[in-house]
């Protein structure tokens, strides 16, 4: 049965290579997998116990992620999330230098034409016309289309820290998504003023494609078309003041230049609807200020002056830091601050909570040791037993039952129900994918490491055998389509999620039985832990790409008030040696 199990998941690896890769980012879930196995004759065990938790959780590092959000997103049966943003910029070649400090060497200082900060949005081409302009649709967009808010840009005074003092500086700086410190601390002045109100208090994310023509001396104009991108124009006078005519010695590093000008603190405020928010990669972003200088030669004595368009590039890296507020709905912190066993699971990203689940339970009354009169030629039997039952041995009675009964196990599953009262509602989205892990030591499970299916086209897609992905009833991936007002027109209905090797470790290599956690996941391809400021009961540790997202959902947990066809199941299918 085991070479079946082999042959199966060989099949299903085939069954990927032949997957159509004409999809839309607008469905937020792709067909990739059909419906639920056949397991052939093995047996099907679903009685072990399993009991699931909810854990709130409070505010958590958020420094230096890998993507942030930006802006306000009202979450039905969750509550509202705004997430402003705090960066260091870097200048892309230090020690710049600018004609304006000897007289003899320019008529006129330099000019600053304009500065455009830039930052490009997670997108795809949909289509492209004959005269080359693309239409696009913008990915990892979470709330009503084009819903405005006010962005406002200022200049940052808080320093943001390599390492910290407090642990003698061997240790990373942790800053965390409530640090009021760096939102207190800011000028005052706004940077993004431009006259166009689509860049400040009517801000939106456009999925619209940049173009900029270019005139050259003989008339003719060049195109130059770019992805949809956060393009703000900043003030020039601004930078004209900041960076032109600052002190030559806070130009020569970066450590100098991020100690002097100290970042930019991004502002959102609400216009009293519903808000939009985005996943956006802070650090593929740049602000490019364009000024003219005058070029000196000197030719017989005589010197020309020739006015010369220049660049100075800086890029928004260095330390950064998500700064996320929560007004929670009333139901959902109820729910996720109970601590009795789960009747709901309230899933939830950012500053959220998760679930902690307890398998084959806590019963030791007996153990095991090998049986001297053992025959491995024969079956196992009541006359041939492979162990001799002992006294208690640390581990569940249920973990030792399924070894003294010499369990092959073939496949092992949770699968967690979706409430679809509580997620009902049109404007909720509910997560992709949900990523199961030992909370005890913040580590990945076996079997997501075993796992190396991947998605080419929707690497959000990867570890597809280990599972986690939001599915229908059926089994077939959901697909989430957005209308223009944000409303889904699609629900899921489970996740399922194998853990056979976990569940082989246990019995076949005496593998502690940690407790796992459940938590929505922003990208199942990037695994690392963000610190709690105050660690809870169950954990000191968040997975960073849970705190990413601003989604949420309920799940049915192992309460016997849960009816049974709702219920969490641990399903494990197993044979015997020998069993014919």
């Amino acid at each position: 049965m085991q070479i079946k199990s082999v042959l199966k998941y060989l099949q299903f690896i085939l069954l990927l290579s032949f997957i159509s890769c004409d999809k839309d980012f607008n469905e937020i879930g792709t067909d990739i997998v059909g419906g639920d196995n056949d397991h052939y004759n093995m047996t099907k065990y679903t009685d072990a116990t399993i009991k699931a938790y909810n854990q709130k959780l409070g505010p958590v590092a958020t420094n230096n992620l890998p993507i942030n959000p930006l802006g306000i997103y009202s979450n039905p049966g969750f509550g509202t999330m705004t997430a402003n943003f705090v960066t260091q910029i870097e200048l892309s070649a230090t020690s710049p230098t600018f004609n304006n400090t000897d007289p003899d060497d320019y008529q006129a200082l330099p000019v600053v034409d304009s500065v455009v900060l830039n930052i490009p949005y997670f997108s795809r081409v949909l289509d492209t016309d004959d005269e080359g302009k693309k239409t696009y649709q913008l990915d990892s967009i979470y709330g009503q289309n084009q819903s405005k808010f006010k962005l406002t840009v200022h200049r940052s005074n808080y320093f943001l820290r390599d390492l910290d003092p407090d642990q003698q500086l061997s240790e990373q700086q942790l800053f965390y998504n409530d640090n009021t410190g760096v939102e207190a601390n800011y000028d005052s002045f706004v940077l993004n003023n431009s006259s166009n109100t689509a860049e400040n208090t009517q801000f939106f994310f456009d999925p619209r494609e940049h173009k900029t023509t270019i005139t050259d001396d003989e008339g003719n104009e060049d195109d130059t078309r770019f992805a949809p991108s956060m393009r703000l124009h900043l003030d020039t006078n601004y930078f004209n003041q900041a960076i032109i005519n600052a002190p030559s010695s806070q130009l020569e590093s970066n450590a100098l230049f991020k100690n002097y000008f100290r970042g930019l603190y991004f502002k959102v405020e609400s216009l009293g609807n519903e808000g939009n928010m985005a996943m956006i990669n802070f650090k593929g972003g740049t602000i490019t200020m364009y000024y003219k200088e005058d070029k000196k030669t000197t030719t017989d004595n005589v010197d020309t002056f020739t006015r010369v368009d220049k660049t100075l590039v800086m890029k928004l890296s260095g330390n950064s830091v998500s700064l996320q507020s929560y007004n929670d709905d009333a139901n959902y912190s109820a729910g996720a601050n109970n601590p009795n066993e789960a009747e709901k699971l309230y899933l939830k990203g950012g500053q959220g909570s998760v679930a902690v689940i307890d398998l084959f339970g806590s019963v030791d009354t007996k153990g095991y040791e090998d049986n001297p009169s053992y025959n491995e030629n024969l079956p196992i039997s009541s006359t041939n037993q492979k162990y001799i039952l002992t006294g208690p041995n640390g581990v569940s009675d249920e973990i030792d039952d399924m070894k003294y009964n010499g369990w092959m196990i073939n496949e092992a599953n949770l699968t967690f129900y979706v409430d679809k009262t509580y997620m009902s509602n049109t404007k909720t989205i509910e997560p992709n994918r949900l990523f199961l892990y030992d909370i005890t030591n913040n580590k990945v499970l076996i079997d997501y490491t075993v796992d190396l299916s991947t998605n080419s086209t929707y690497p959000k897609y990867g570890k597809v055998v280990h599972g986690g992905i939001l599915v229908n009833d059926d089994g077939t991936i959901t697909k989430q389509m957005k209308d223009d007002d944000g409303a889904i027109t699609n629900k899921g209905g489970k996740y399922k999620i194998r853990l056979t090797n976990h569940i082989r470790n246990l019995i076949n290599k005496d593998s502690t039985n940690v407790r796992l956690g459940l938590a929505i996941t922003e990208n199942i391809n990037t695994v690392s832990f963000s610190k709690l400021k105050t660690p809870v009961s169950t954990t000191s540790k968040l997975p960073t790409m849970t705190v990413l997202s601003p989604l949420g959902t309920v799940l049915y947990g192992t309460s016997s008030n849960v009816p049974e066809a709702q219920r969490l199941k641990l399903e494990i299918y197993y044979t015997k040696p020998n069993q014919n």
